[in-house]
């Protein structure tokens, strides 16, 4: 083994999962599995958590009997679909009318490539959509909705008619939708079927403007209530239509519906812990090895890379930690964040020429990991709180690591007075600081500190101080 070009190949990692080489480095976990046999269908997750991944190898996915096909809305024009609601449904549900057309029509038009399909089908269907070839989403859409596509092959061919009543003349889209419905209920085959929509995040700015918000957070949960009403019209023991949503946490939690609770069933909420990151780590090594070699265990991967020298810290450093436990401090358990911190430890020792990476290369690489965790968390938060470079500034000029609420909430009071931040309710600042685990609680026992990205379920605690994450530590300057 040429330890260089390891050093060299992972020092081209990419942060980014649609940049990487997913065939390669694509590690396999269990919820994927499950997407693909029908029992998950909400993916949620933090950024940097390993979303994006999926849904890449999802799109991967491609045979006689399984056909894929992914949605994405990046730089999608929103304001397009806002004005495709359906007028005899009321809100929020006014946009799972368009849902499902948009999921209906991606079938219909991966059946015509489906051989197992009945010819006669396949013809009507290459008539239909014979003049819509592959484009941007945003423009597909409009064409679907348009009124180019005859549908009247299928309506008078098949001899189905809607029953669509108070339909708003305009639309004629909607009528199309109990068409395919029932096409796909009488024609369609055991094939497995993926639409995957990514990428929902784009209009998630001004949130807090009321009606943007209630127009977006309609569609997202028009679309939540479409793939279960998908899913209950094609039950998984006889049909194989998986519309998959991945979405980042933040913005399901503002998701609101009476039936959010029952989402829960087919929703997948990605976490990592210690022991997975490190079977991740242990892969990609592995990969970065040999594409086709052996899987390594965890010790032997790591040992590959690293010396065996743990890490002096503390006053005077008289303290040590190993260096895979010393990146866990410095993390928020996510793919992305030790993918970042092996980058830059392979090009450390790529340009020093050195066999192994040395408890120096690792804490060199923990203050570029401090600025990089900073920037994302500003880039994350920024469409909720405008402010946060400042926010972050603000902690900053506190400098402690451990700061009591109300010591906070006068610094950010006297900040506002200033001028220098503009948003005023500093509960809501610390809610969303503590949602995003810039900040955590600390207990009354100093050794335990409450994270939402290790408590998924926590709610920050006014009564207890509030600690700031040691990633961010050397960013903010506070040690």
């Amino acid at each position: 083994m040429d330890i260089n070009s390891v050093f060299k190949e992972i020092s081209n990692w990419k942060l980014e999962a649609k940049q990487e080489d997913v065939e390669r480095y694509f590690y396999h976990s269990e919820s994927v599995d499950q997407v693909v046999n029908g029992e998950i269908c909400y993916v949620i997750g933090r950024k940097g958590a390993g979303k994006t991944a999926i849904c890449e190898h999802l799109t991967t996915l491609s045979g006689p009997t399984i056909f894929t096909k992914k949605l994405t809305f990046k730089n999608f024009p929103f304001n397009d679909l806002y004005e495709l609601d359906n007028k005899s449904f009321s809100k929020p549900n006014q946009y799972i009318t368009l849902w499902k057309y948009l999921i209906y029509t991606t079938i219909a038009k991966q059946m015509i490539h489906n051989e197992a399909i009945d010819y006669e089908i396949r013809s009507m269907l290459e008539t239909v959509y014979s003049n819509d070839p592959e484009r941007s989403l945003s423009r597909s859409i409009k064409r679907w909705v348009g009124m180019k596509i005859n549908f009247s092959v299928l309506s008078t061919g098949l001899g189905y008619e809607s029953t669509c009543e108070n339909c708003d003349n305009r639309t004629p889209w909607i009528d199309r939708v109990e068409i395919l419905e029932a096409l796909l209920q009488d024609y369609i085959d055991d094939s497995t079927y993926l639409i995957v929509f990514d990428e929902l995040d784009e209009d998630y700015k001004d949130v807090l403007t009321a009606e943007s918000h209630k127009e977006y957070i309609a569609l997202l949960t028009s679309l939540f209530k479409a793939v279960q009403d998908v899913k209950s019209l094609f039950p998984a023991n006889g049909f194989k239509i998986l519309p998959v949503v991945f979405l980042r946490d933040d913005i399901y939690e503002i998701v609101s519906d009476p039936d959010k609770n029952k989402w829960n069933d087919f929703l997948i909420n990605i976490t990592w812990s210690e022991e997975q990151i490190k079977s991740l780590l242990a892969y990609r090594i592995s990969k970065a090895i040999s594409r086709d070699g052996d899987i390594l265990s965890f010790p032997k991967a790591w040992e590959t890379m690293f010396d065996h020298r743990d890490i002096a810290y503390g006053h005077g450093q008289h303290k040590r930690m190993g260096k895979f436990p010393f990146m866990v401090r410095s993390s928020m358990l996510r793919p992305r964040d030790f993918i970042k911190f092996m980058k830059d430890c392979s090009s450390q020792a790529l340009e020093q020429s050195i066999p192994k990476i040395t408890s120096k290369i690792v804490q060199k690489s923990d203050d570029s990991f401090s600025n990089y965790l900073r920037n994302e968390l500003e880039d994350e938060i920024h469409s909720i709180i405008p402010d946060i470079a400042r926010i972050f500034d603000l902690i900053s000029h506190i400098r402690k690591q451990t700061i009591p609420v109300d010591e906070f909430r006068f610094a950010f009071n006297e900040a506002n007075d200033q001028g220098l931040i503009k948003e005023k309710n500093v509960d809501f600042v610390l809610r969303i600081l503590f949602h995003f685990s810039v900040i955590g609680n600390q207990p009354k026992q100093r050794n335990y500190q409450i994270y939402r990205y290790k408590m998924p379920e926590a709610r920050f605690n006014t009564s207890e101080p509030l600690i700031v994450h040691r990633g961010l530590y050397k960013a903010l300057q506070i040690i």
